[in-house]
């Protein structure tokens, strides 16, 4: 998969896993951007080291799954980030 594929795969990822996740997550575009991306290549290391599955290519049904699970995560963790910042 190339660049462009990582970016369109990290956005959307990333707009699905704010869509699933539950609360208001701040940030705009760039952000989801940013948490899909990161997500996307979280969720293909742990994919792959612990269940032997990764990111195959752009339209495989499993890197989807993969890239969406791992930007929940990421965006699970960037909301306790922020959200202890902010009480600070």
């Amino acid at each position: 998969m190339g660049f462009i594929g990582w970016i369109v795969l990290g956005l959307l990822a990333g707009a699905i896993a704010k869509a699933i996740m539950p609360g208001n997550q701040g940030g705009g575009w760039l952000a989801t951007l940013l948490l899909g991306v990161v997500g996307a290549v979280v969720g293909g290391w742990i994919g792959s080291a612990v269940f032997n599955i990764g990111l195959e290519n752009f339209w495989s049904l499993q890197t989807w799954l993969v890239a969406i699970l791992g930007a929940l995560l990421v965006l699970a963790i960037w909301g306790f980030v922020t959200r202890n910042r902010a009480r600070a």
